[in-house]
């Protein structure tokens, strides 16, 4: 059985940093994409940052740019979010996600597959993140 649990949100001021992990169980790690996405009130969930493949290929929102890393640790089967230079727009819940087919068959795809939100079948529950003065 798939699970994913955040944790690592709060309350931080801008310019802040917060880190936040994911704890998988159920699968391995090494062997699926796996994305970290946000959803701010009254906006579209996005994706802000994911790993798409085994040799652990990165991709990033924009947005997030330069400010956020995403790292796996295989051995804990735990990924985390680095969060950096946070801003209020950052504020949001974010939810870490794992795909339901292996690397393999998106062995066709740019990077940037793991960004979209059809290729995740399992959902953390979240984990809120709040950036203000």
């Amino acid at each position: 059985q798939v699970q994913l649990v955040e944790s690592g949100g709060g309350l931080v001021q801008p310019g802040g940093s917060l880190r936040l992990s994911c704890a998988a169980s159920g699968f391995i790690l090494d062997s699926y994409a796996i994305g970290w996405f946000r959803q701010a009130p009254g906006k579209e969930r996005e994706g802000v940052s994911c790993i798409s493949s085994r040799d652990g290929k990165t991709y990033y929102a924009d947005s997030v740019k330069g400010r956020f890393t995403i790292h796996r640790d295989i051995e804990k089967n735990t990924v985390y979010l680095q969060m950096n230079s946070l801003k209020p727009e950052d504020t949001a819940v974010y939810t870490c996600a794992t795909a339901g087919l292996p690397f393999g068959a998106y062995y066709k795809e740019e990077d940037s597959y793991c960004i979209r939100l059809s290729v995740y079948d399992y959902w953390g529950q979240g984990t809120q993140v709040t950036v203000s003065s």
